[in-house]
Order: structure tokens, then sequence, then C-alpha cells
């Protein structure tokens, strides 16, 4: 069985293919660089994404505040994520790197804020 993807890991956009049996990888192809083998294997077996949202934020400048996840988290897993950012209220004022969800959706990535908020 055969999978075609576009990579992600450099600006070039390489369509990459790969070979697979039985679950496993025979082989990838068509990658120009080491950064697309290594993200059509990833992709293949254990996809990832990085989770960006914004959250509530009380008594602040701004009503809410960007959030995104701090690395890549398994990609069955964003909804849930997703679920949870929804129920989530911080009180200004909030700092760039503040966690404002911890342990995300049990994948032991936290969420963390994007940009700073000061307090109204």
């Amino acid at each position: 069985m055969e999978k075609k993807l576009t990579c992600i890991g450099c600006p070039l956009g390489c369509t990459v293919k790969v070979e697979m049996e039985n679950g496993s990888i025979l082989g990838v192809s068509g990658n120009t660089c080491p950064r697309g083998e290594t993200y059509a294997r990833k992709e293949v077996i254990s996809p990832e994404r990085i989770v960006t949202s914004t959250v509530r934020i009380t008594g602040g400048e701004l009503p809410m505040a960007p959030v995104k996840t701090k690395t890549a988290i398994p990609k069955d897993k964003m909804f849930d994520c997703m679920k949870a950012l929804r129920k989530v209220r911080l009180t200004a004022p909030v700092r760039i790197g503040d966690v404002a969800l911890a342990d995300a959706a049990g994948t032991g990535v936290d969420v963390i804020v994007t940009k700073n908020i000061e307090k109204m």
C-alpha cells in the first residue's frame, strides 16, 4: 500500500510517498530533505498537531487570550483538548508562557498563553 503526503517539514512542500505493508513502513521517497522522511514516517504512524485557540479572560483589556499547545499532541486528542479549552477562564493579567491548561487531554502537554493581556 502506498500513501502520498504533502510534507510540511520545510517550505518546499514535497509530495512524499510512503510504501507500507501490514502497518510497517517499507520505504519513503519523494522527499528533498531529511525532514521529509522524518515527517512522513511520523505522520503515517502517529500524527501530531499543534493546537491553537483562544480562552476567556476576566478583567482584561481584551476578552480573550490566544493560546497554543507547548508542543504537538496526538491528532486524535485535538477535539478533547478543544473541549477542555472551552471551560478555561483566566484572570488578567496573563503573560506569554503562562499555563492556561495543564496536561491537555491527558497528553502531558500544557496549553500556554501566547499574548500578554493586561488588567483593565
